[in-house]
C-alpha cells in the first residue's frame, strides 16, 4: 500500500505546484477529447486544425473563433463541424451564417459571442487569438477550469498575476505552446523547482540579426514579416524581428515557471533547433530539441499528457553539422531591455508595453512609421503613463486602452525629429549608449 502511495506521488504529473493523478492522465490520453480553438484562422489555428486532421478518432471539436475572416472560418466549420462558431467582427455576421446555411452549426458574432465559444464544455481549448483580445477568452477558459494551451503570451504579458491567480483558484491546467515555453516545459523539474538555477530562452534573433542600424532604418513590412526559420503572422513576425518577441516571452515565462527576470536569460541560436534550455545547480543544462515547425509544440499541447504524432521534419544534427550562439545585442534591439525594465517595475508597465507595441507593430505595417520608431514608440509610450498598480481585469483594459490612445497619437514627426542625447542617441538612450529610465 506505501509503496503504491510512493509510485504515485513518483509518477504524478506536475505543472505550476498542481500534482495530476497518473490514472486521470491515463483516462485522458484514451478518451475523445473534445476541443475549441479560439483564433482558429491564424496560423497556431490552421495547424491546430491540421494535426485535428491527422488524428481524426482522437479529437471532436466543439467550437470554432475567428476576427473576420469569415471564408476561412466558414471553410473550417464545414470540415470539423463544430457545434458552435463565433465570429469577433459583428458586421461578418450576416456572411458567415449564409455560408454555413443548413449545416446545423450555431453562429454567433461579437466579443461576447467569443467568451461565449471558450466558455463551452470542451475539456482541451486552444487560445491562439492575437494580441489583447484574447485575454478576457481565455480567462473564461481557464475559470471553468479547462486544458488551455496558450499560443497567446500577451494574456501573460498584461494580466500574468491575475491570470496564474485564476488558474490556481480554478484548477485550470496552463499548457505553454510557444516553442520556447513549452521546451523548458518539457524540461523542467516542477518536483524540484528550488535546484533550477535559471531558464535560457533561445531566440533565432530574426532576420537582422546582422544588420547595423543604420541599415535597419531602411526595412520595408515585407521584409519584416519574412522570417528566415519559422513560419508566423505578420504581428509575431516582426515581434521577432524587434526582439520583442523574446522580451514578451521573458514576462511570460516569469509567470509560467515563477522565476524572478534575473533568472531567465535569452541566447541567440539562428538554426532555432535547441529551442530553450534549464540549467540546474549542479550543472546540468537540459535542452529540448526538435525541427523549427509550431507543430511539434502544439502536438505536444494537443496530446498531453500523452503524446500524439506531428508532421514535422525529423531533426537531422549530421545534416546540420553546426549549432552556433552568441548574445543577444541590446543596442540595436532595444525591445529586449524595454521588456526586462517593464517586468522589473511591475504595475501596469507590462500592460503599457504589450499595447503600445501592438500598436506600433501595426503602424509600421500600415506604412505610418519605420522599423526602429517601433521600439522608440513603445519607450516613449512608457514614459508617458504611470504604472500603477492592477487589481482587476477592468483595470488591464483600462490601461490597455489608454496606452494604445497614447501609442496611437505618437506623431510620425516627433518619431523622427525628436530630442538627441549628447552623442545624437535617441532621448530614451543616455549619451554613453546605455539605457534609460526605460531601458534597463
Amino acid at each position: 500500500m506505501i509503496l503504491g502511495v510512493i509510485l504515485g506521488v513518483i509518477l504524478g504529473l506536475i505543472f505550476c505546484g498542481k500534482e495530476i493523478p497518473l490514472r486521470d492522465a491515463h483516462n485522458t490520453a484514451r478518451e475523445h477529447r473534445s476541443v475549441t480553438v479560439l483564433g482558429s484562422t491564424g496560423s497556431i489555428g490552421c495547424n491546430t486544425l491540421d494535426l485535428i486532421a491527422r488524428s481524426p478518432d482522437r479529437f471532436k471539436v466543439e467550437a470554432l473563433t475567428a476576427n473576420a475572416n469569415v471564408a476561412v472560418l466558414a471553410e473550417q466549420a464545414r470540415a470539423v463541424r463544430p457545434a458552435f462558431v463565433a465570429v469577433a467582427d459583428e458586421r461578418a455576421y450576416g456572411a458567415l451564417r449564409e455560408r454555413l446555411a443548413g449545416t446545423g452549426i450555431e453562429v454567433a458574432a461579437g466579443p461576447k459571442a467569443v467568451v461565449e465559444a471558450a466558455e463551452r464544455p470542451a475539456e482541451w481549448v486552444g487560445a491562439s487569438i492575437v494580441g489583447a483580445a484574447g485575454l478576457q477568452p481565455t480567462l473564461a477558459a481557464i475559470r471553468r477550469g479547462a486544458v488551455v494551451a496558450l499560443a497567446n503570451k500577451e494574456t501573460l504579458v498584461c494580466a500574468g498575476d491575475l491570470v496564474m491567480a485564476e488558474v490556481a483558484r480554478s484548477g485550470a491546467t496552463l499548457l505553454p505552446v510557444d516553442s520556447e515555453h513549452s521546451a523548458i516545459f518539457q524540461v523542467f523539474d516542477f518536483a524540484q523547482r528550488d535546484r533550477i538555477e535559471k531558464i535560457i530562452l533561445t531566440a533565432s534573433g530574426g532576420p537582422f540579426r546582422c544588420h547595423d542600424r543604420a541599415a535597419m532604418a531602411h526595412i520595408t513590412p515585407a521584409e519584416a514579416v519574412a522570417h528566415p526559420n519559422w513560419r508566423m503572422g505578420a504581428k509575431i513576425s516582426v515581434d521577432s524581428a524587434t526582439m520583442m518577441n523574446k522580451g514578451l516571452e521573458i514576462i511570460e515565462a516569469h509567470h509560467l515557471f515563477a522565476l524572478p527576470e534575473t533568472r531567465i536569460d535569452v541566447l541567440v541560436h539562428p538554426q532555432s533547433v535547441i529551442h530553450s534550455m534549464v540549467a540546474y545547480v549542479d550543472g546540468s543544462v537540459l535542452a529540448q530539441m526538435g525541427s523549427p515547425d509550431m507543430r511539434t509544440p502544439l502536438a505536444f499541447a494537443l496530446g498531453w499528457p500523452s503524446r500524439i504524432p506531428a508532421p514535422a521534419p525529423r531533426l537531422d544534427l549530421a545534416a546540420i553539422a553546426t549549432l552556433t550562439f552568441e548574445a543577444p545585442d541590446p543596442e540595436r534591439f532595444p525591445a529586449l531591455r524595454l521588456a526586462r525594465q517593464a517586468l522589473q517595475t511591475g504595475g501596469a508597465a507590462p500592460t503599457i508595453l504589450n499595447a503600445a507595441n501592438e500598436v506600433a507593430v501595426g503602424r509600421f505595417l500600415a506604412g505610418e512609421i519605420g522599423f526602429l520608431d517601433i521600439a522608440e514608440s513603445v519607450a516613449r509610450t512608457l514614459e508617458a503613463l504611470d504604472p500603477v498598480p492592477l487589481g482587476s481585469l477592468e483595470e488591464v483594459m483600462a490601461v490597455d486602452a489608454e496606452a494604445r490612445r497614447t501609442a496611437s497619437a505618437i506623431p510620425r514627426g516627433r518619431l523622427h525629429a525628436k530630442k538627441r542625447g549628447p552623442e545624437g542617441t535617441p532621448d530614451f538612450l543616455n549619451g554613453d549608449g546605455k539605457a534609460g529610465p526605460w531601458m534597463g
